[in-house]
């Protein structure tokens, strides 16, 4: 079997805007727009943008990202056990 290629963590604008179904030269102009409400940016030692962070971003935004707690079904009965 041959080896996995690394999965990229840090990815460039160019690789953001085609994962997302941008076209490049119009990611520029939204990306600005999109880090004013708390789009990740980019880490300047890794020269990206922290993938994981990317689609976290897009899930908050979705209401995907938040955890409810579930309706209480009735009182607790520890003798029960």
């Amino acid at each position: 079997m041959g080896r996995r290629p690394p999965i990229a963590l840090f990815l460039d604008e160019a690789e953001i805007a085609r994962r997302l179904g941008q076209d490049a030269s119009a990611w520029r102009g939204k990306v600005v727009i999109l880090e004013r409400d708390g789009f990740p940016r980019v880490d300047p030692i890794m020269e990206g943008r922290y993938w994981p962070a990317v689609v976290a971003y897009w899930n908050r935004r979705y209401g995907l990202g938040s955890i409810s707690p579930s309706a209480m079904d009735g009182m607790e009965n520890l003798d029960a056990l």
